[in-house]
Order: structure tokens, then C-alpha cells, then sequence
């Protein structure tokens, strides 16, 4: 038999998972895939326990548990004013990427535009194009990576359906200010286009700076899917448990493609968050100040190294720039580097389109001091 063509025939193994079997294979330390390498807190694993100990191992509802919804609510409205229904406006996923997929789905037809900032993160092209839509990536400016506003609105047309947001930023580091809010709303403002907020990182931004989430400008907010991670937030991304915030009309249509992805995502998980969330709000209160000394140290570290970094100002990842050492290429710098230098990090250049100018690797500070010392000492002996 002959069988089909494949529907996305740019995607391959992504770099993600190709750098972490390298590391693995070589023993190196892996600062590429973005994920800690300490646990959950204490107590948030201990509530998971006791609603699995007390039977509650069956389907949640299919929007997530009202207990969930309501404390998310409820840190939504302390943190950016904004108190979304928990019923009609905001919906448990397993994992952000799966609210992305699934807003993208609800709302993208045959031939809609939908804009991307490059670099962005791997997941969005493909959703677009399984959805018959065309992704249009513009490039973020290469030394302070914010968005060009003039050509942001050259490109806008009858046929952009959406604009995708990430701040903070992956892989970059960047993150939006409230004057990037203002420009955003003036640009779409009197048009039907819709916005994505992928803020998986929205507690994760530094120097005393706040988190400036789609959510906090009114007008922003009655055309956007708000899109955060339980994972990043709480150390536990293998628990894969996210949630989408969205005016009901959106959120509805967001539901009919959540309910055939996942349906429901795991209950005592979810229970325990919901605990959690009430018991312990400095948790995610205090996650700027956990990991910009995490930015910090690293940062501290790699000042003798010839990497060149330019400190994130939000994300638990740092980039680097390595022309200092090598001209090849990054992914075959990020091979080598993996291999010779025994550290695994994230070539920059998959995350766009188009070539950039500058030579960057972006490495994961997620990680212990310890793990953090070690991997600059290696790199500082390049």
C-alpha cells in the first residue's frame, strides 16, 4: 500500500528531545530542555497523595474542578485585576501546549494568517498549519528582542485571524512592558483579530519588575486565550497541567476541541494544586526572587567565560552569545559544545524562520547550584 503524506513535513524529532538523548549519551549536563532538576514542593506532593489515598482517581469534569478554577480565578484577580468566571471563562488542560493546540483549532479556518514573533516556541506553526492556516513569522529585533510595532502593522490584513504574545519570553528572555500592552490594543483595536497569551513563565519575571499579562488591559482581554503552566510554575512539568483563560464565547469554542484532545486531565493532581494554591500564595509570590538568584549565580559564574550574555529579564533560560569561540553554526556548536565541553544547550536558530545575525545558544538555569556551578566551570574552560 502507499500511504499518505505526511501533513506537516517540516517537523521532525524536535531539538529538544535530540539534545537530551545527546546529553544523556555523553554524560553531559543537560541546560538545554527546560525543566528543573529539583522537585515539587513538600507540600503540594503531599496533598497530590492524600487525594489519591482518598479515592478521587477518577475523571475530573471535563473544564477541570471547580476548586481549581476558582482558585485560579481568584490569584488572576489578585495579580492582574481581572476575575475571570470560573465557570464559563477558564479551562484545565493537560499542559499548555495543549491549550495552545486547542485555541488555535477553536478559531483558525482554511487560510487565516496567524502572526509569530521569531524566535518563538516550536508548537505554534504546526497547530496553524494542521488547521489549514498560514503562519507569518516577524522577526524580533536580535539585540533587545521586542517587537517592531511598524512592521507588526504593515503585516496585518483582512486575512490575519491571530496574533500570538509569549512574555515573558522563550527562548529570549524578554518580556513585555504596559506600553507594549497600549501599542498592541491600538493596533488591533476596531478589527475581529484574536490573541494568544502563552505567559507559561508569567511568575518567573525580574527586577522587581511585574508580569505584564494580556489580562491586565480590559480591552486586551475580551479578544485573547490566556495560556499559563501549572508545571513551570510549581516545578512539576512532568505532571503536564496547564489552563486557558478566555472571554466565555472564546472559552466555549475552546472547550468543543479540549473536550476530543484530552477531555480531563488528572484529578488528584488538580485537587492538590487547588490546596495548594489556597494554603501556600507565596509560592508563586516568591518564584521572581527564587529564580533571578538562580539568573544571578549563573550569570556571576560565566563572567570569566567568552560567552557574551546579556542577563534575561524573565524565563528560567539565559542566552548566550558564543562568536567569541567558534564560527560554526549553532546547532553544530551546540552538538560540539555538548560532546567536547560536556554541557547540552539549545541552538536558537530552530526557533526561526529566517537565519539571525548573532551566534546564540540559550541554556536552562533551572537547575541546583551545584549543577550550576559545574556546568560553568566546564564552560568557563573554553
Amino acid at each position: 500500500m502507499r500511504y499518505p503524506e505526511t501533513k506537516l513535513p517540516k517537523v521532525g524529532t524536535t531539538i529538544f528531545t535530540e539534545m537530551s538523548q545527546l546529553a544523556n549519551a555523553t554524560g553531559a549536563i543537560n541546560l538545554s530542555q527546560g525543566f528543573p532538576d529539583f522537585d515539587a514542593p513538600a507540600a503540594l506532593r503531599e496533598r497530590v497523595t492524600h487525594h489519591i489515598n482518598s479515592g478521587a482517581n477518577q475523571y475530573a469534569p471535563m473544564t477541570g474542578v471547580p476548586a481549581l478554577r476558582e482558585a485560579i480565578a481568584l490569584k488572576c484577580e489578585r495579580l492582574y485585576g481581572h476575575r475571570p468566571c470560573m465557570d464559563t471563562e477558564v479551562t484545565v488542560t493537560s499542559g499548555a501546549t495543549e491549550a495552545l493546540f486547542a485555541a488555535i483549532s477553536a478559531v483558525v479556518r482554511r487560510d487565516d494568517e496567524v502572526i509569530l514573533f521569531d524566535p518563538c516556541y516550536d508548537s505554534y506553526e504546526p497547530a496553524i498549519e494542521l488547521n489549514g492556516g498560514k503562519a507569518v513569522h516577524l522577526p524580533l529585533d536580535e539585540q533587545d528582542f521586542s517587537i517592531d510595532w511598524n512592521r507588526l502593522a504593515d503585516a496585518i490584513n483582512p486575512r490575519t485571524r491571530m496574533i500570538v504574545i509569549n512574555t515573558p519570553h522563550n527562548p529570549t528572555g524578554s518580556v513585555f512592558g504596559s506600553e507594549d500592552l497600549e501599542r498592541l490594543a491600538a493596533l488591533v483595536r476596531d478589527t475581529d483579530i484574536l490573541l494568544i497569551g502563552d505567559e507559561v513563565y508569567e511568575h518567573i519575571v525580574f527586577d522587581g519588575a511585574a508580569h505584564q499579562s494580556l489580562l491586565c488591559h480590559r480591552e486586551l482581554a475580551q479578544r485573547s486565550f490566556v495560556v499559563s503552566s501549572f508545571g513551570k510554575t510549581y516545578h512539576a512539568t512532568g505532571w503536564k497541567l496547564g489552563y486557558c483563560i478566555a472571554p466565555a464565547p472564546l472559552s466555549a469554542e475552546f472547550r468543543k476541541v479540549h473536550q476530543y484532545l484530552t477531555f480531563s486531565t488528572m484529578t488528584p493532581a488538580q485537587l492538590g494544586l487547588a490546596d495548594f494554591m489556597l494554603d501556600a500564595p507565596e509560592h508563586y509570590l516568591e518564584l521572581p526572587a527564587f529564580y533571578q538568584a538562580k539568573r544571578d549565580l549563573f550569570s556571576e559564574l560565566m563572567a570569566p567565560s567568552r560567552f557574551g550574555l546579556s542577563l534575561a529579564l524573565g524565563t528560567y533560560f539565559q542566552l548566550a552569545d558564543y562568536s567569541a569561540i567558534s564560527d560554526l553554526p549553532d546547532t553544530e556548536f551546540a552538538k560540539w559544545l555538548t560532546r567536547e565541553a560536556g554541557v547540552a544547550s539549545i541552538p536558537v536558530s530552530v526557533f526561526c524562520q529566517q537565519p539571525m545575525q548573532r551566534r546564540l545558544v540559550r541554556f536552562c538555569f533551572a537547575k541546583g547550584e551545584d549543577t550550576l556551578r559545574e556546568a560553568a566551570t566546564r564552560l568557563c574552560k573554553i
